[in-house]
């Protein structure tokens, strides 16, 4: 921006004025200076970024294109009437796609730029080819969107962007997420679900609201509360008591289930006792701290014994569908215990309520009126190999549980934290384990922390997917159509400039 002439000029005015004792002159002389340097910089850096920008979203587009195709093409009907007539692309098409990349190279060869700019300028080609080879797919999907009525596409269209946006504005807000689970609250009662289970639906409702009031709670600055803790101890334990109760009235019909109903029940067991050792070793360690004695050494040894064992537990409990799901709650919410200090102990276990709601409210959607899914969902075993031939092609219903992982997901992330703060995530979560400075232990444990809520998320969701028979596949592309969709979002909104709490953003 500045030729080598304007810079001595500027440098000469400068000495003049020193030499002629006018430092205000001098001051803003070199604001100016400056000023102009870091616009120049500022151009230097950015100089390519609107060509790559172009790249880059070209590239992304296509490749949202060939994984929604490819949605389409397999695991719907749309095109099942014209699977059978499959005519190969001309070759006009690979010889054009062909032309544009050597085009392409020879710009790039011409300006001499860095090998990156191949691969940001040259991958949308071959994306954009294989979305361009389907083009009966394309053809079929616009036929059948013109036979959809206008006021329901564009209703669903709003819905899903609406949707997005608030996904994404979450990173940002965390109180979008409140808006999100208030309106996932009010969804049944919009359906025909609360005239086949009522009960059902008012417990979504019911822990949908109380799970929204998480994320409005404040995550820096807040002091430990461990009476929450106690309470968060208190409400496994109780649900503990009500497993254990669940399988002592249960008969089981054959002898070799017997040993199979004593072996859960020494594992609940096993688990009431840690909840109860974490509950203690949490009171005993923050008043051990408060006295100034430091971390006893019996209860180190407790906390990193139950977050072994929390690790193995859930694999001698039984396949069926709630009892393992219980048994991955139960075992992880010592270890969850131990690394709270307040309200967040009892986020995942209002989490792990919704989610076993979730699981009905699914089975629920698939039943026809006056059907119960209780016994369905009592028999079904994780372990059971689902037959190819079972599952069913995708339909709306099933964009809507693919969204509703992904919001849960990020609930499970933004809900008791935020990571663009790093004050948010409190060393003394990790006091019951070491007090010692270890960055590295600290923070493997408060990753440890942050995952355990995905974890129930991701059974839960898998038990959604057996119990309503989806292709994992299917819904996984889905959801990475998603996912690509916010992630594009999220590059448009990259800034090269802020505070260091914007670099965490």
């Amino acid at each position: 921006m500045l030729s080598d002439s304007q810079q001595l000029d500027i440098l000469r005015k400068a000495r003049s004025y020193i030499k002629q004792e006018k430092f205000d002159e001098v001051v803003s002389l070199c604001e100016e200076l400056i000023d102009l340097a870091l616009k120049g910089l500022s151009y230097y850096h950015t100089y390519d970024r609107f060509f790559l920008g172009i790249s880059v979203a070209v590239g992304f587009v296509g490749w949202m294109s060939y994984a929604s195709l490819l949605i389409l093409k397999s695991h719907s009907n749309l095109t099942r009437s014209a699977r059978k007539e499959v005519k190969k692309p001309h070759r006009l098409l690979p010889c054009s796609f062909v032309a544009i990349g050597v085009l392409v190279a020879c710009f790039l060869l011409i300006q001499a730029c860095p090998w990156t700019y191949y691969v940001y300028c040259l991958l949308p080609v071959p994306i954009w080819y294989a979305v361009l080879r389907e083009y009966q797919v394309i053809q079929d999907l616009v036929a059948s969107l013109l036979t959809f009525p206008l006021s329901h596409f564009v209703a669903c269209l709003l819905v899903f962007i609406l949707g997005i946006e608030v996904l994404v504005f979450s990173f940002f807000y965390r109180y979008m997420l409140t808006a999100g689970l208030i309106v996932f609250a009010g969804w049944p009662f919009l359906t025909q679900l609360w005239a086949r289970a009522k009960i059902t639906c008012l417990s979504w409702a019911f822990f949908s609201l109380l799970l929204a009031v998480f994320p409005l709670m404040p995550v820096v600055g807040r002091k430990p509360d461990i009476s929450l803790v106690m309470g968060a101890g208190l409400l496994v334990l109780l649900l503990s008591l009500a497993i254990v109760t669940t399988l002592t009235k249960r008969k089981p019909p054959v002898a070799k289930e017997e040993l199979l109903v004593l072996l859960l029940q020494f594992a609940v067991c096993f688990q009431m006792l840690s909840t109860m050792f974490s509950m203690y070793v949490v009171y005993n360690t923050h008043h051990s701290l408060l006295k100034k004695e430091g971390l006893p050494l019996m209860n180190q040894i407790v906390s990193w014994a139950t977050l072994a064992s929390s690790l193995v537990v859930p694999f001698l409990s039984s396949t069926a569908l709630f009892q393992r799901l219980s048994s991955i709650l139960l075992s992880l919410m010592p270890t969850y215990l131990l690394l709270s200090t307040g309200y967040e102990a009892l986020f995942p276990l209002v989490l792990s309520c919704l989610m076993f709601v979730w699981i009905h409210m699914e089975q629920e959607t698939l039943q026809q009126p006056g059907v119960s899914c209780k016994q369905k969902l009592g028999s079904i075993q994780f372990t059971c190999n689902t037959d190819i031939a079972q599952l069913r092609l995708l339909n709306l219903d099933d964009i809507r549980r693919a969204f509703f992982l992904v919001f849960f997901l990020v609930t499970a992330f933004f809900g008791t934290g935020n990571i663009a703060s790093i004050n948010s995530f409190d060393l003394a979560s990790v006091y019951c384990f070491l007090t010692v400075f270890s960055p590295f232990m600290m923070g493997a444990l408060m990753m440890w922390k942050i995952l355990i809520p995905f974890v129930l998320v991701m059974c839960a969701f898998e038990a959604v997917q057996i119990t309503t028979q989806l292709s994992s596949k299917g819904l996984f592309l889905v959801v990475l159509v998603i996912s690509d969709i916010m992630a594009l979002h999220f590059f448009f909104l990259v800034k090269d400039s802020g505070s260091w709490l914007d670099i965490g953003t």
